[in-house]
């Protein structure tokens, strides 16, 4: 993978990070795309990448990213569309400003920036879309509408995109995991520990990992792992996919 340029959005912290991590001790260079500017511009200097600051809720922004790596560049071979954030609240609740911003990071900047890297990709003939899912783009819970809409409608687009990806050499598959030890499933904690009137731990035991089979959070390293297999050339067959790594829940 020496000398690939792949694109991780919010690569600043948690699962992007790691991912960010991952290409770059694997040879590439990693564009990382965040609100984050301090941090995401420091990590971006230590792994020899770029930092791009991003607003991928807006068109604008996803197009200014793609449009700066290719100035850059010349050419993107890796889009990890990982950016996102959770809200959790029931349905008769749900702020609609939350709804739409989610829609729009989680579900609009992955076609969106998809969209804008297709042709390079075309044209070389080999590209990777790596689609951060969740355990929730396959199942529901309640109080996550926003989060689990966004998901779901995330692997229909790594579907689509690997159908007509094929002929190109490009594919593209979703990793779905269970909850990763990041800072935004400390955040769910916190909201899922007031939704619920439970502490902080209860909250990890009774909720969190009552459905599954290995009783612990997965580390960003390992879904950062997984990433770098699917951007290999080795996983070359596998494109469409909605890949768990679920500590067994869905087996149930």
């Amino acid at each position: 993978m020496t000398g690939k340029i792949a694109i991780v959005t919010g690569g600043a912290s948690g699962i992007g990070l790691a991912c960010a991590e991952r290409l770059a001790a694997d040879g590439m260079k990693v564009v990382i795309a965040d609100m984050n500017e301090k941090t995401g511009a420091e990590h971006a200097r230590r792994l020899a990448g770029d930092f791009i600051f991003s607003d991928l809720s807006k068109r604008s922004g996803c197009k200014q990213l793609v449009d700066e790596t290719l100035k850059r560049h010349g050419t993107v071979h890796v889009l990890v569309n990982n950016a996102g954030f959770q809200h959790v609240s029931p349905i008769e609740d749900f702020p609609e400003d939350q709804w739409e911003r989610m829609i729009s990071l989680m579900l609009t900047a992955p076609f969106l920036l998809t969209r804008y890297c297709w042709p390079a990709m075309k044209k070389q003939k080999w590209g990777r879309v790596v689609n951060m899912g969740s355990i929730h783009a396959l199942i529901a819970s309640p109080y996550k509408v926003g989060y689990i809409a966004a998901k779901h409608g995330l692997v229909g687009l790594t579907r689509t995109a690997a159908l007509e990806g094929g002929e190109f050499g490009i594919t593209a598959n979703a990793i779905c995991p269970a909850y990763v030890r990041t800072p935004l499933v400390d955040n769910q904690i916190a909201d899922q520990a007031k939704a619920n009137n439970m502490s902080a731990a209860e909250v990890i035991e009774k909720i969190m990992l009552a459905p599954a089979a290995v009783k612990r959070l997965i580390e960003p390293a390992e879904v950062a792992g997984f990433v770098a297999y699917l951007c290999s050339d080795a996983a070359g067959t596998i494109t469409g996919s909605a890949l768990t790594m679920d500590l067994g829940w869905t087996a149930r």
